[in-house]
């Protein structure tokens, strides 16, 4: 709160007639100067909230600042900042290669580029009466939804839940009906770490047959809140709301973690990111690391370097200035967000330092 008042204090100072940012000397949240006028994002609904939080805090500090972010989901970000609609999109997913070339033709003189900036753990989440503390590794996630484990009194659940009264009733797996990051994500867990017992491709449309479909987190959670003997993922904040159970993931260090920010950030510190400015990461979930949940997704938020307005550019760069500090990434842990991770964090900073 002291950081960000003091973002309030210098922000609201009119007396800077120039609609663009000062000079940072720092990345705290206390170096950023409020830059005037008006943007449009859209994408991502899975940072919707962490979006929201971030927009209230820096109006509220930058009077002459509007900025409306419009949850349309990650692909139709992607399409309107190509088609230069927004200003900035958020995407679970990086821009792919083609993606990547049209959108860096609509950043005239500069380039796109990916800006890891809200992390959320997904959480497996199931309704299975008098079972607590549901603990599954990634081959065994993998079988239930490929749908090779169909009852949850299967010998490899048994063998993870020894302790556990496991019915004999049918599993009902419930995944994303739509195009959706959160699926490009858990998918992605599953092939990488279930390794042979997921033999499909990972992506934002679900690929596996059987299990139900259901519109948004939202559609998953309540489906999975009304349908006993479920199980299905979303955004942990979901799982939360609703008063789901969520399931001990085990982590590559043969720990089972709860899903939790902290843990999802964890996890995170194993990316590799991508040399140069455009910071896409490749996930790693072989690598042991004691306490991290395996399970979780990046948005990126998408920009360029160079190619918008003067003053588009300059509120662009402001807010993803703040965004990207301490104390805003601080400011969403209690919406279910993680912060990012310090060598992460470095280098989104250094990247949003350089557009103009």
């Amino acid at each position: 709160m002291v950081a960000l008042l003091t973002v309030a204090a210098c922000g609201t100072d009119d007396n800077n007639d120039s609609g663009g940012t000062g000079t940072a000397p720092s990345t705290s949240a206390a170096a950023i100067s409020c830059a005037k006028g008006s943007i449009t994002g859209s994408g991502s609904s899975a940072q919707k909230n962490a979006i929201d939080e971030w927009v209230k805090a820096y109006q509220n500090a930058c009077s002459g600042a509007t900025i409306n972010y419009q949850s349309t989901g990650s692909s139709t970000g992607r399409q309107q900042f190509i088609s230069k609609q927004v200003a900035f999109a958020g995407s679970d997913s990086a821009l792919k290669d083609q993606q990547k070339t049209d959108a860096d033709a609509r950043c005239t003189g500069g380039a796109a580029v990916d800006l890891p900036m809200a992390v959320g753990p997904v959480a497996l989440m199931y309704h299975v009466s008098g079972v607590n503390g549901l603990q599954l590794s990634a081959q065994t996630l993998a079988k239930i939804f490929a749908g090779k484990i169909t009852k949850w009194n299967d010998p490899a659940i048994k063998a993870e839940n020894s302790a556990a009264s496991l019915p004999d009733a049918t599993i009902a797996s419930v995944h994303r009906s739509d195009g959706s990051g959160t699926t490009d994500n858990f998918t992605k867990f599953l092939k990488g770490a279930g390794g042979a017992d997921w033999t499909f491709d990972s992506g934002s449309d679900w690929k596996a047959p059987g299990g139900q479909g259901a519109k948004g987190s939202d559609g998953v959670t309540s489906t999975v809140k009304s349908t006993e003997n479920s199980i299905g993922y979303a955004e942990l904040s979901y799982a939360e709301n609703a008063g789901l159970s969520t399931v001990k993931v085990k982590n590559a260090a043969g720990e089972y973690i709860e899903p939790s920010t902290d843990g999802a950030s964890l996890g995170l510190s194993t990316a590799k990111v991508a040399d140069g400015d455009d910071l896409k990461l490749t996930f790693d979930y072989t690598t042991a690391t004691k306490g991290a949940y395996p399970v979780y997704l990046v948005t990126y938020e998408i920009a360029c370097t160079k190619g918008l307005s003067a003053d588009q550019a300059a509120l662009v760069k402001s807010f993803l200035t703040y965004t990207a500090s301490d104390a805003a990434q601080s400011s969403i842990g209690d919406l279910g967000y993680a912060p990012l991770p310090d060598a992460v964090a470095t280098k989104v900073r250094a990247v949003v330092a350089k557009l103009a």
